[in-house]
């Protein structure tokens, strides 16, 4: 065991009674040579969550259970942060499960690489049709526009942020940790800090994560929407970062939106200039269609209801943008 770093598995859930056995489970299954811990940061939930963590606890003394009172992710992860004994930071959500060998491999290009944080591959997952769809979508650069941490074709190599991730404490003590202003986006802010700070953050698709999607419209539609208000105050904290990905939704959204209201009152003025303006979701509704034709493995129930997941993507994120920064 002296021959491998010592870990502490840093775990935020809420909510997270159907999938948190599984997350747990692939932890113990890496069967990591070196001394691990696995510090399970629990906020107030709606489900039997606190019940499942100390079960959990009660089964394997290297898990332990704290309390997370604001039940928001990046303070129950500076929480756990604190609890934990160990120089080596693994992240793991309650909905992801860890790919066989994930933390050796980690740990091994941390030290190969020097890195201050090492990362990889968002691989989504759903079991319903819907959540089939979804996955899809994140795993597509027509859902998310392709980000590096959501392609396996992405080379190993710098990145500008990874999915969860495996830190060096040290590392995340220069920076500060996680900002828990930061309801959201806070993973790619503090990899953003990393980097300026000089560290180096590693992005090798050899790390696999089974992320599980939401699992009704309702929820997808409240996650992006919320993911899209806490973007536009990361890109107002940290302007240097404004990229046209991020700007793509809420561009498209407003287009949308005139173009469904001006075209409407040109067709109730018979004004065929402002009638013109249907074409804007008229060709938003083409994309649809041509992008869920192209998704040929998917099941048709799945690929029935792929359009629906795309806009609620797309416009949930880009009026969450427009809207901006939830108060409190």
């Amino acid at each position: 065991m002296s021959d491998h770093p010592s870990v502490s598995v840093v775990m935020p859930v809420r909510n997270e009674e159907r999938h948190l056995r599984a997350a747990v489970e692939r932890v113990r299954e890496q069967h990591y040579p070196g001394e691990l811990e696995m510090v399970l940061s629990v906020g107030p939930s709606d489900d039997d969550t606190l019940a499942v963590a100390h079960e959990l606890a009660a089964a394997d003394p290297r898990i332990v259970v704290v309390d997370n009172p604001t039940g928001f992710t990046p303070a129950g992860l500076n929480i756990a942060i604190a609890t934990a004994r160990h120089d080596i930071i693994v992240r793991v959500d309650g909905h992801g499960e860890l790919s066989p060998g994930y933390i050796a491999h980690a740990v091994d290009t941390l030290e190969k690489t020097g890195a201050a944080n090492v990362g990889g591959l968002m691989d989504a997952q759903g079991r319903t049709p819907l959540e089939q769809a979804i996955a899809t979508a994140y795993n597509s650069r027509v859902g998310l526009g392709g980000g590096g941490f959501h392609l396996a074709s992405t080379p190993a190599g710098p990145a500008r942020t990874v999915f969860l991730g495996v830190f060096r404490r040290d590392a995340l003590a220069s920076v500060g940790g996680f900002d828990e202003t930061l309801h959201r986006a806070q993973d790619w802010e503090l990899n953003h800090r990393l980097r300026l700070a000089g560290h180096l953050v590693w992005f090798t698709p050899e790390l696999r994560v089974v992320y599980r999607p939401r699992s009704s419209i309702r929820a997808l539609a409240h996650q992006f929407f919320l993911t899209g208000r806490w973007r536009r105050e990361v890109m107002r904290r940290h302007p240097e970062t404004v990229s046209m990905r991020y700007l793509a939704p809420p561009v498209a959204v407003t287009g949308l939106a005139v173009g469904a209201v001006g075209g409407l009152a040109g067709l109730t003025l018979r004004n065929r200039w402002l009638s013109s303006l249907l074409l804007a979701p008229v060709v938003y509704i083409l994309f649809l269609l041509g992008a869920t034709a192209s998704m040929r493995t998917l099941s048709p129930a799945a690929r029935l209801r792929f359009p629906l997941v795309l806009a609620v993507m797309h416009i949930c994120w880009g009026a969450g943008f427009i809207k901006g920064r939830p108060e409190g």
